[in-house]
Formats: structure tokens, C-alpha cells, sequence
């Protein structure tokens, strides 16, 4: 029912139990919110640099295509 809901990428439900267990006999259940947190805060400051890294490559090639429409090849004169 679980693997139905959320997409775990072949993670079974007993699996995902144990690894909780495992982590809460790890790090006990008032220092894991704390962890969660960190991680949102990284996951969304990565997800904001691969934003911004696309945006600039988006406009590096727009300002690439520009400058290849601008500049037009030298005409031959034959003297």
C-alpha cells in the first residue's frame, strides 16, 4: 500500500521500518527533526544552485546566439 503512495525506488515497507528503527535507536527521537531539517535546508539550497546554474547557461547561449547573428562574415573584394 505504501509503495503504491510514494515512489521509493524498489524500497519495501518492511525495509523502510527497519531503517527508521535504525535510526531512531541511532540518533534518538529528539535529535532526527533536527537532522530532517538540515536536510530539507540542503536538498533546497542545492535544488536553488542548480536553478541558478541553469538560468545562467540559459542566458550564456542566448547571448552566444546573439552575437553569432550580429557578427556577419567579411565580404570578399576582390581588387
Amino acid at each position: 500500500m505504501i509503495s503504491t503512495i510514494i515512489p521509493l525506488g524498489g524500497v519495501a515497507p518492511s525495509e523502510l521500518i527497519v531503517v527508521v528503527a535504525i535510526a531512531l535507536l541511532l540518533f534518538g527521537g529528539k535529535k532526527i527533526p533536527e537532522l530532517m531539517k538540515g536536510l530539507g535546508t540542503g536538498i533546497k539550497e542545492f535544488k536553488d544552485a542548480q536553478r541558478d546554474t541553469n538560468v545562467n547557461h540559459a542566458v550564456s547561449k542566448k547571448d552566444d546566439q546573439v552575437k553569432e547573428s550580429t557578427t556577419a562574415p567579411a565580404e570578399k573584394v576582390e581588387a
